[in-house]
């Protein structure tokens, strides 16, 4: 006896289908599953089994088989749950399915016939080639109907998913109005910019780096308020939009990070890891499973990485093709997998260990070399990768008590939208390109137009600094989303001006 299914799996963050085929025979008991399954799925007969046997289709000792084609990829996850149950009651005859071939169904059983929800539903039904009709977990519905041209149905329990493919009850289709649920989407952040007593220049800089997805690096002594203004930088990032929503989302969908009666991330990433993280966390890679790590996770937001030289030394460097080529490539001896990660990095950094180095109010105990060896933690290519570097010195006591309140997000926000709608708008014939970050030099060449004197004040400042040509295309760049904030056409020498003063890690200061 032969029954076919279909289902599908998670690569990367895409998907493929795969064809289930089962046969029940008469021999020695057994129940295989081949076709390069992994631990999770291996183990997807105890369930099944279990769970067929809680709804009342028991049967007596065969030989069964599962292949999961096509054989030569690897398959991950819970999802096959559901279809290996309904192939095996069908190919057994206890079951007549209808239209099983332009079905595909997704689920994880429970030994009481519960379906559990699994990871990765929308790239599944958004992959080339998806199937009309979706069978998934109730609590995955919302997820999987984002997609308008697909049948999607959602089932609680074996026993449900059976009645529905054999006719006996209909469940309703599931709706999710994708442009109501963005549209409803709202900010909800405890913290706002105008929390921030002083520190002008800084707020402005962060104003800068998000009106134009510029990487940033803030140096200062401890409590001087660099991680405070690095989360509230999440309040003035603009919005999503529906595309880089619906790309968001397949990624959190895959790593399991969608929180519960969610079914769209609406909000920017925010991503903070710990200095202990390694390599594959950070970019991504495993054993087996190539996963997606932080900086795909960031993808569309922000990648904070707090006192930035106590991170591993290799594990910054794994960041440099990242931050220009805006995706990561990882290969291994079975598969080459490719992650998006378009992400702004901002980072924060002590002047020197003891963190008081060019204190007005108190003493640095570190020599220059102690200085230079701890800046130094951080390399010279990774640096030119960053667009912008800026000093947030200590605020005084009285400064704290008696500042009025600044501006608030919302404020600058509007302004940031501003900036990325003018944006928007100046790269319509620039294929993916969306914000000053994204330009390549031929964009830069074409969009940084200057007046000969700014050229001039660059051109000095580069020979001065001893700045490489990647410092001038980031400089170009900024100063590009500084005249956007101003909604100047040109660059004038004040925008040049003020992006040559947020490189301070390249002056001479340092170097003394």
């Amino acid at each position: 006896m032969y029954a076919k299914t279909h289902s599908a799996s998670v690569l990367g963050i895409g998907a493929f289908g795969v064809e289930i085929e089962i046969t029940v025979e008469t021999g020695l008991p057994s129940f295989q599953i081949v076709g390069l399954p992994d631990n999770a799925v291996r183990e997807s007969k105890e369930r099944v089994t279990a769970a067929l046997h809680q709804a009342g289709y028991g049967w007596e000792p065969r030989r069964i088989t599962v292949n999961l084609a096509p054989a030569d990829i690897r398959k991950e996850g819970s999802a096959f749950d559901l279809p290996i149950a309904i192939g095996i009651i069908h190919a057994m005859g206890m079951i007549s399915a209808r239209d099983l071939d332009e079905t595909c169904l997704l689920g994880e059983l429970a030994f009481d016939g519960s379906i559990r929800p699994t990871q990765g539903v929308l790239p599944m039904v958004m992959m080339k080639g998806a199937k009309q009709r979706f069978v998934v977990p109730a609590r995955n519905a919302d997820e999987a109907s984002i997609k308008q041209d697909v049948d999607v149905v959602g089932v609680r329990t074996l026993q449900e998913a059976i009645d529905h493919l054999t006719g006996l009850t209909v469940i309703a289709s599931a709706v999710c109005d994708v442009d109501a649920v963005f549209a409803q989407a709202t900010l909800h952040h405890r913290v706002d910019m105008s929390d921030v007593k002083g520190q002008q220049g800084v707020k402005r800089a962060l104003e800068v780096a998000a009106a134009g997805g510029h990487n940033l690096i803030m140096v200062g002594p401890p409590g001087a308020g660099k991680t405070m203004l690095a989360k509230r930088l999440a309040t003035i990032l603009p919005p999503l939009t529906l595309d880089e929503a619906l790309e968001t989302t397949t990624i959190h969908s895959v790593a399991g990070l969608l929180p519960p009666g969610q079914p769209m991330v609406t909000q920017r990433p925010f991503r903070a890891p710990h200095h202990t993280i390694s390599n594959a966390a950070l970019v991504g890679g495993g054993v087996g499973v190539v996963r997606a790590g932080e900086i795909t996770l960031a993808h569309h937001g922000v990648l904070f990485l707090d006192e930035v030289p106590e991170f591993q030394r290799n594990v910054l460097e794994v960041l440099r093709q990242p931050l220009e080529e805006r995706r990561i490539r990882l290969s291994r001896t079975r598969m080459s997998v490719e992650f998006p990660a378009n992400f702004m990095l901002v980072s924060s950094m002590n002047p020197c260990p003891c963190g008081n180095f060019g204190s007005q109010r108190r003493e640095c105990r570190c020599t220059s070399n102690d200085v230079q060896r701890y800046v130094s933690k951080i390399s010279g290519p990774l640096l030119d990768r960053i667009d912008i570097h800026v000093d947030v010195p200590a605020v005084d006591v009285e400064q704290l008590a008696q500042a009025p309140p600044g501006e608030t997000s919302e404020d600058v926000r509007r302004r940031v939208i501003d900036a990325r709608k003018r944006q928007a708008a100046r790269f319509v014939v620039s294929e993916g390109v969306f914000k000053n970050a994204d330009m390549s030099a031929k964009d830069i060449e074409r969009f940084c137009v200057m007046s000969d004197r700014a050229r001039s004040v660059l051109t000095a400042a580069m020979q001065r600094l001893h700045l490489s040509a990647r410092a001038f295309d980031r400089i170009c760049k900024v100063s590009r989303t500084i005249a956007d904030l101003d909604a100047s056409t040109d660059i004038s020498v004040e925008h040049i001006a003020e992006a040559i003063q947020y490189r301070n890690l390249d002056r001479p200061f340092w170097n003394a």
